[in-house]
């Protein structure tokens, strides 16, 4: 089973991620399915203020915090609960965590690993292409995967405009 639920920024409280998760949890519990890939977020990673992604100081010490801890607060602390929920659960799971989201034509070049990777950004082929090679990868189950683009960087300032700024004014 997959799982890539999304929603913009919003200041109002989230629900969908937890929720839907509850409902695909039991789901699969009826029905016998054991494994699920689920998209969370790096902006989860409790420990993310304080790590340095190698963003600068712009990056590290205001845009990073304006979106983990304002613009992106409700969805994050729900995207955390649906976490919690997969990691309770007795499924095979594999939660895969990207960087911040562009767009690129192809997958390109990317890299993961076991829980964080110092990349900052996550193009949505390459996020697509790692989600559905986790089905078949049973060396990361029960384990958290970081998933980030190197081939391709795009702007910081490009990144949170049409990502953070534009889904919020929705």
């Amino acid at each position: 089973m997959l799982s890539m639920l999304g929603v913009p920024y919003t200041f109002r409280r989230v629900s969908l991620y937890s929720a839907g998760m509850t409902n695909i949890v039991r789901a699969m519990a009826q029905h016998d399915v054991r494994r699920l890939v689920c998209v969370s977020s790096s902006g989860t990673d409790p420990a993310l203020h304080s790590r340095d992604t190698g963003g600068g100081f712009l990056f590290e010490k205001m845009l990073k915090p304006l979106v983990v801890a304002t613009l992106g607060r409700t969805v994050y602390a729900d995207m955390l609960r649906m976490e919690q929920l997969v990691t309770a659960s007795a499924l095979d799971w594999t939660i895969v965590c990207p960087g911040a989201l562009f767009h690129t034509a192809d997958v390109t070049d990317y890299r993961t690993a076991d829980d964080f990777f110092a990349g900052r950004y996550t193009s949505r082929a390459d996020l697509a292409d790692c989600v559905l090679r986790q089905l078949d990868d049973r060396r990361r189950v029960r384990t958290v995967v970081a998933v980030a683009t190197v081939a391709v960087q795009p702007t910081m300032v490009g990144i949170f405009w049409n990502e953070a700024l534009q889904s919020v004014s929705r």
